[in-house]
Order: structure tokens, then sequence, then C-alpha cells
């Protein structure tokens, strides 16, 4: 017997044919990988040994200086203490160990490389890490780090215009960029919009940011949102400013990056092969005026956007 023809077929078929065809693939696309906009923002000092010390004046208030004494009577004597215990930030780690089996990356490499892809999308999961950190930390973060002095309270509602501009008037020594979650963002350009006042753009790294009186207001999903409710930092940054600055350590074994180190291990009996990925980091607040943040600001009655601490 002879097989059938179907007599319907002119042509060969899509499926059939797909057979033959390659398949243009792209790198694995993560969901959770942002901008990272506060990280690229901040003024980063190197350190030594992983300590920063951050040394203060004791009561500046009490320096005494005059005008010239007319009568040549003596002037003023005066000096500037210092504290005897200054405040010292210690990097810290934030690491995982990447295990990938010797099989995939020796059969599975082609066109992507997996052990590259699989070091890629690690070191992108850290760096959320540490952006995190920086904005949550119980030690060393922005909102742990806030004055009593300067954290301001709403009365409830979405950020206003009145809002910013006291956050301004608590960081008005030369402040740089605020920065609170993507909600509050847009509530708060609802807001303007709604008083007749929206605020205008400005475009940096390629991308548009809403700002009031001229400061960015920088977009990230690491600020908490609790029933409904977030906040709003407003900083100073950069040590000849005595603002805020981010801690990292050059120079370390393996660096891929400012403080991130990527350091073989082993493969093991199993042919798992292991890769070390750390990023050291901290942050410190120079002084108290650097930053202010603003607290309870509704940005959607509608919605629950419980905070992961990742």
């Amino acid at each position: 017997m002879t097989n059938a023809v179907n007599p319907r077929s002119t042509s060969l078929g899509d499926e059939a044919a797909r057979t033959l065809a390659n398949a243009t693939k792209t790198v694995p696309q993560m969901s959770t990988i942002t901008p990272r906009w506060l990280v690229h923002l901040m003024s980063w000092v190197p350190v030594e040994a992983g300590i920063y010390r951050v040394n203060k004046v004791v009561h500046p208030e009490s320096v005494n200086i005059q005008c010239d004494n007319y009568d040549e009577s003596p002037l003023e004597e005066t000096f500037v203490d210092y504290e005897t215990e200054p405040r010292e930030y210690r990097l810290k780690a934030v690491q995982t160990i990447l295990d990938i089996h010797t099989r995939i990356s020796d059969l599975y490499s082609s066109p992507h490389n997996q052990t590259a892809q699989q070091l890629r999308l690690t070191i992108e999961a850290v760096k959320e890490h540490q952006e995190n950190e920086l904005i949550n930390s119980p030690e060393y973060g922005l909102l742990t780090n806030v004055a009593p002095a300067q954290r301001i309270s709403t009365l409830g509602g979405p950020p206003t215009p009145d809002d910013m501009d006291a956050l301004i008037a608590k960081v008005w020594k030369q402040p740089a960029f605020f920065v609170t979650h993507p909600e509050a963002v847009a509530a708060f350009g609802r807001e303007c919009t709604r008083r007749g006042v929206p605020p205008p753009t400005v475009s940096m790294f390629g991308s548009q940011f809403l700002t009031w009186r001229g400061l960015p207001i920088v977009p990230s999903d690491k600020v908490p949102v609790v029933d409904g409710r977030s906040k709003v930092l407003l900083m100073r940054t950069g040590e000849a400013r005595q603002g805020v600055v981010g801690l990292f350590q050059p120079g370390v074994s393996g660096e891929q990056g400012p403080g991130l180190s990527v350091r073989f291990m082993q493969i093991d009996r199993s042919a798992i092969a292991s890769y070390l990925v750390s990023l050291y980091c901290s942050l410190a607040v120079l002084t108290d005026d650097a930053l202010a943040v603003l607290d309870d600001v509704e940005v959607d009655r509608f919605h629950d956007y419980s905070p992961q601490y990742r």
C-alpha cells in the first residue's frame, strides 16, 4: 500500500516548516528589575577597612565670632569642640551563592551563555536588595535615620504642594531630590492637576521625572506602602554639602562594580559549580538637616500595597 496524500495540501505547512527554523531568543527577562534611580543619584564615597567615621562638632552654636572692636579692647576667644565618641558606619554585605550544574553550562550555552545569564540575573537581584536596604535597613536605612525634628506628618490625603514645600523648608540647604513610591508620585501629580498647578518634568537618564520647585521626584518601589499610605523623602547629597552619602569598599577581590564581587567557589562531587556574589554597602547621614520625611501620605485608598522586605 502507498501512503495517501491529502488532496487539500498544496504546500508545506507552518508546523512542519518550523522544524527547520531557528527562533530568535531573548535573554531571560525578570520583572522585578527596576531602574534603581536612588542608587544612581546618590553620592558614593569609598571607605577603607569597611569603616566610615562621622566626626561632628559639639554645640556649634557656642562658637562665638565678633566684628572688629574699634576701642581696641581684646576680642572674644573661641574654639570648636568635637564629639569624643563619633558614630562609625560599617559596611554590610548583601550576599548569595549561585549554584549551576556544569552539564547545564556545558550543553545549553548557545546562543546565550547559561553561567553569564545566571550571574547577571543574580547580580540584578542583589542590587535590588541593596536599594531596599538603603531605604529600609533598621540599622542604616534612610527611613531609620531621619531625625525626629525632620519628620512631618500630614492630616490625611495625598501629598500636596504644601507638603513638599514643608519638606524643602526642612532640607533647605541645597536639597537634591525627593524619593517616594511610584503610587505616591502619581497621587501627587493628580493633586497638583486638581489644584491647577501641574508639576513640570525634567529629563534624566533618558527618562522623564515629575519635579517640584525644580527638584526631581524619584520613584522607588522600595519605599513601603501600608494600608494605602506611604512616605516621601527629601535629601541633600554629598560630603562637601554635609549631606547623605552611600558607602562602598573599592578593590574587593573579584570586583565587578563598586563594592560588587563575584568569586568562583568550587565544583562539588555532584558537578555543581558555586559562585559567591557579594555587595558591600552602607549609608551615612552626615547632618540631621540633610534628610527629612513626610509620613502617612495617602496614595490609593482602594488598594493595599504591603511592602516586601527583600
